[in-house]
């Protein structure tokens, strides 16, 4: 008997060493917490996205999850970059912690791509040979998975650096993962314009998966907390929202649904949305994102911080910087960088109008209607081919983001009755 006690004890000590800070991540059927997070951004300007993204990993850090369960995708050009004066540095919100320190980074540069996404998702461990640590979820039959994305969206797919990822491929992949029972449950949180387009429609009830999503399939998602010392929004509002309810509360105890209505209420810009198995509503928070108090002492003051449309961040930093400049010569640099983009949004809308014309036979009713309205309704079949076509051959979102701003009117002309891809693809080459 007491041979048999040493040996549950070893067993169990060795256990706890095994997932470090002797925090164990197990689910009350067994199971393992995995994480996949995302930042699928660029550039000095989308900043927000990866302290967001090193935010969440904190979040799920601090809450018991290992750090060998979680995945963390990001480009990594903001910590060192040129234009942040705080070097090494990364926060979430105006005078915070720095969110960089200690994240641990599986796929950096032209290693964050839909690809890689979807085989550390689906535990692809052959495609991701040779790319960043290699590392996959390598989740089973009980586990639980938490992914949350972060970056630019538009109808139907969100924004990768130099592509994207089709919400029905998405969706494909998370009906294979249920196929091959790679889960016991999902949670998916989205931060993107018109993220809703992912889910709306397409996530069925009946695979144990539950999404929430930043803004429905025809709005903005919003930028927040505008920094001037470093010329840039520190986070996406419905990410720290979150994120910031998760530091504080008790998630053992608070539900999906609760920080559901917790961030829908004060995400007061764009209208949160929810999606899938909807009974799993009543699960607990710390199911997804670790069960484990967090160490850390956390107090959030309020903060009336101005939230700006995801796509007009870069017009309000330049405005900003205009107001501030300290030389004429520093303001007339500025100014021409803003009257660039202008022009440039000009020349995307304007190139748009002409597809839309040719696609529609210049029928002035219906085109005027395609340019004014935004809808949920997307004929996929259309709308998908005539995108990536577009994307190929006019702009490509890592170099024209406000390009996905104008996919609507594509969206429009694919709903239009008896209208084809290759009608939309034919009207992109002549304009293109």
């Amino acid at each position: 008997m007491q041979a048999l006690t040493v040996l549950c004890l070893s067993a169990f000590i060795a256990l706890s060493l095994s997932q470090g800070d002797g925090k164990l991540p197990f689910l009350k059927n067994g199971g393992k917490h995995w994480a996949l997070i995302v930042a699928g951004s660029n550039g000095y300007y989308n900043y927000r996205h990866q302290a967001d993204v090193c935010h969440a990993f904190h979040v799920l850090k601090d809450h018991g999850i290992p750090e060998e369960n979680i995945i963390v995708m990001m480009y990594d050009d903001i910590a060192n970059n040129e234009e942040n004066p705080d070097k090494g540095v990364l926060i979430n919100r105006p005078k915070g912690e720095n969110v960089y320190e200690g994240v641990k980074i599986d796929y950096k540069g032209k290693h964050v791509t839909p690809e890689v996404f979807l085989a550390a998702l689906k535990g692809e461990k052959q495609k991701v040979h040779g790319k960043g640590t290699g590392r996959v979820i390598e989740s089973g039959p009980d586990d639980h998975i938490f992914v949350n994305f972060v970056d630019h969206g538009a109808p139907g797919l969100v924004a990768f650096p130099d592509s994207e990822l089709h919400a029905r491929t998405f969706i494909k992949a998370l009906k294979s993962m249920h196929e091959n029972k790679q889960y016991s449950q999902m949670v998916i949180y989205v931060e993107a314009c018109e993220s809703g387009s992912m889910f709306k429609g397409l996530l069925p009830d009946n695979i144990n998966i539950y999404a929430t999503t930043a803004a429905n399939g025809k709005e903005s998602s919003y930028a927040t907390y505008y920094d001037e010392h470093l010329k840039t929004f520190l986070g996406d509002l419905y990410s720290v929202k979150w994120m910031e309810n998760s530091d504080v509360a008790n998630l053992n105890k608070e539900s999906l649904i609760s920080q559901f209505e917790v961030v829908k209420k004060e995400t007061n810009k764009s209208h949160v949305q929810e999606f899938g198995d909807m009974s799993m509503g009543k699960e607990p928070v710390g199911d997804f994102q670790g069960n484990h108090q967090s160490d850390r002492n956390i107090y959030y003051e309020h903060i009336d911080a101005v939230s700006v449309p995801t796509h007009d961040t870069q017009l309000y930093i330049l405005h900003d910087q205009i107001a501030k400049a300290k030389s004429e010569q520093e303001k007339g640099n500025l100014t021409v960088q803003l009257l660039q983009e202008f022009k440039d949004r000009d020349t995307i809308t304007t190139e748009m109008k002409h597809i839309v014309a040719f696609a529609l036979n210049h029928d002035h009713i219906m085109v005027g209607a395609a340019l004014a309205t935004r809808t949920e309704q997307i004929n996929f079949d259309c709308y998908e081919p005539s995108v990536m076509h577009y994307t190929a051959n006019c702009r490509k979102f890592s170099q024209d983001p406000f390009a996905m701003r104008v996919l609507y009117a594509l969206q429009n002309v694919c709903n239009t009755e008896d209208m084809t891809a290759e009608t939309v693809i034919s009207a992109i080459d002549k304009v293109c």
